[in-house]
């Protein structure tokens, strides 16, 4: 279980590092008067601070290195 989360951690962090965010397009109606209809495409934008892909980084690496005690 410890490995796979680290990858993902591993995956996440270079993705944040990398990319440094994401984008995503929403559809807003303006206008709708019977047959006429207008919408505008938004564009919204999340940033991912650099520090939290590296703590996703580091994190998913030491889950990968250190062994679980039972």
């Amino acid at each position: 279980m410890n490995k796979t989360i680290g990858l993902i951690l591993i995956t996440l962090g270079i993705f944040g590092l990398a990319w440094g965010g994401f984008t995503y397009t929403t559809s807003e109606k303006v206008v709708d008067i019977g047959p006429i209809h207008a919408t505008r495409d938004r564009t919204h934008t999340i940033p991912l601070p650099p520090i939290l892909g590296a703590l996703a980084l580091i994190g998913g690496i030491a889950l990968l290195v250190t062994r679980r005690k039972d």
